[in-house]
């Protein structure tokens, strides 16, 4: 069965379908009004207080997506779409609130496919205790879209803000957990390579939320990968990262496809890992809290004094001591993969 939508996004077809993405998706928790123009939260309704509030900073975000393939090995489209959502919000330090999700597709789309993208968004929204509260559902003629693309927003509330420019000399690099499997898993699909490895893809706000008294500065690692995501921390910094070839957070598959296709590694994107920078001091407690989620968590480098006043850049110090430096990505990066 298609999907087969009023353009207008009117019509008995599309309101019934509405009707059953809705069932599929549950409640809106604590939110009103989502079936109006504008979802509504109101503060009281969170348990803070009024002096709390004056403490509280909202934080809104929103991406577009579109994915080749739509499923691959540990997601498809639209969990990427819900993930990658709760982590831009995560990384700043902000406790998920709630989301919109807006879907365009295209003439004749499996509607088979469409519930599963939809019942794939309710598992995330639903563990992660992140409603959909409001949405828009477009259908464009055939050949106008490829298949189908997910915009999402959403808005967090903060106590502390954390942002990618708060990166001290002194402070140690962590990420928590291997790198690329997200692009590893989509390759291998794409191009029909047997591997073992699937997306990396899943929230990280318990995560961030566990640790975030402790960090300096974070970045979700999904377009561009550590490369452009470090060399953006560093610059807006003003500080110089050195990375150690020791301890590059990569499994085996992932260098080898990287080699295989002559692809930088360092540029393969995550969807369920973040890069942060905490004091030396707190390293230990830091790597102690993150192991209980992901036991691949490790220091992967150190902050150090830039030699330029607007920031060093990143590096590598090599297994035979040298520095090799790391650019950021330029050119066509890998196509559609979040």
């Amino acid at each position: 069965m298609t999907i087969s939508l009023d353009y207008g996004g009117g019509g008995a077809k599309s309101s019934e379908l509405i009707k059953q993405v809705r069932k599929i998706l549950g409640g809106a928790g604590k939110w009103q009004n989502s079936g109006d123009d504008s979802a509504s939260l109101a503060l009281s309704k969170i348990n803070l207080s009024k002096k709390a509030c004056q403490n509280q900073h909202l934080l809104l975000t929103t991406d577009a997506f579109i994915v080749d393939p739509i499923f691959f090995p540990g997601g498809d489209i639209g969990k990427i779409a819900v993930c990658g959502t709760i982590n831009d919000l995560a990384v700043m330090g902000a406790r998920p609130l709630g989301i919109s999700l807006s879907i365009v597709v295209e003439e004749g789309f499996p509607k088979a496919d469409f519930l599963k993208i939809i019942k794939s968004i309710a598992k995330v929204s639903k563990e992660a205790g992140v409603p959909i509260v409001t949405g828009d559902t477009k259908v464009t003629e055939k050949g106008k879209l490829d298949k189908i693309e997910i915009t999402t927003a959403g808005i967090g509330m903060a106590e502390k803000v954390i942002n990618n420019a708060g990166a001290q000399v002194g402070d140690v690099v962590i990420a928590s957990g291997d790198l690329g499997e997200h692009t590893v898993a989509l390759l291998s699909e794409r191009f029909g390579y047997r591997s073992r490895v699937s997306s990396d893809c899943k929230p990280i706000d318990k995560e961030m939320l566990a640790i975030g008294k402790f960090v300096h500065a974070a970045k979700d690692p999904t377009r561009g990968g550590l490369a452009a995501n470090l060399v953006e921390m560093a610059e807006k910094s003003k500080v110089k990262i050195v990375l150690d070839e020791n301890f590059l957070p990569y499994k085996k598959e992932t260098i080898a496809l990287g080699g295989l296709l002559g692809i930088d590694i360092f540029s393969f994107a995550s969807e369920g890992r973040f890069l942060a920078t905490v004091s030396e001091k707190d390293a230990a407690k830091v790597l102690r809290i993150l192991k209980k989620f992901n036991a691949q968590a490790k220091i992967i480098g150190k902050v150090q004094k830039p030699v330029r006043r607007r920031g060093g850049g990143i590096y590598l110090q090599t297994k035979l001591g040298s520095l090799r430096p790391i650019e950021m990505p330029n050119g066509k990066l890998i196509p559609r993969i979040c």
